[in-house]
């Protein structure tokens, strides 16, 4: 399933890299597009959009 999430406090590839390897921590197989310039973080993913919040925001990034 498509999931788009608004990511807050991405500056950096590093960041990027953060909160993609939070969200396949979760679920191995998730497809992952990042754009920091726009907060906009794209999931194709069957896990539960909670669980994959929780990833996000355990790594330290806010998700709106």
């Amino acid at each position: 399933m498509n999931q788009t999430f608004t990511v807050l406090g991405m500056t950096c590839g590093h960041c990027e890299k953060a909160v993609g390897r939070a969200i396949t921590t979760v679920d191995p197989q998730a497809e992952v597009k990042i754009d920091r310039t726009t907060n906009r973080v794209d999931v194709v993913s069957e896990q539960d959009r909670g669980v994959l919040i929780k990833a996000i925001t355990e790594e330290g990034y806010a998700v709106s």
